[in-house]
């Protein structure tokens, strides 16, 4: 069964948005891009469904404030996947 996971890896993902390089950096140092996932000790990634979503709300006319807070809620999402919560623990606590 094929994943549904895709990783993109920041050269398209640039192309995505029609962005330099630093203009995307910039964008994660302003909390309006998520930072790259860890793919190996030289390269990192991005999920596309996160450049999905982000590419969408400013296609939307989103605010920055918004942007800001729709990649805190992707990151909290990164954080708890997989998490299975129980009755003495919630996903997005703290292990």
């Amino acid at each position: 069964m094929a994943s549904a996971y895709q990783i993109k890896r920041r050269e398209a993902a640039c192309a995505q948005f029609g962005i330099s390089n630093s203009g995307f950096y910039e964008w994660i140092a302003r909390g309006l891009m998520t930072p790259g996932v860890k793919l190996s000790w030289r390269s990192v990634g991005w999920p596309a469904s996160e450049l999905e979503a982000i590419a969408a709300a400013r296609i939307a006319g989103k605010s920055e404030a918004e942007i800001k807070t729709l990649v805190q809620s992707l990151l909290a999402a990164r954080r708890n996947a997989g998490c299975q919560p129980t009755a003495e623990k919630a996903c997005d606590e703290a292990a």
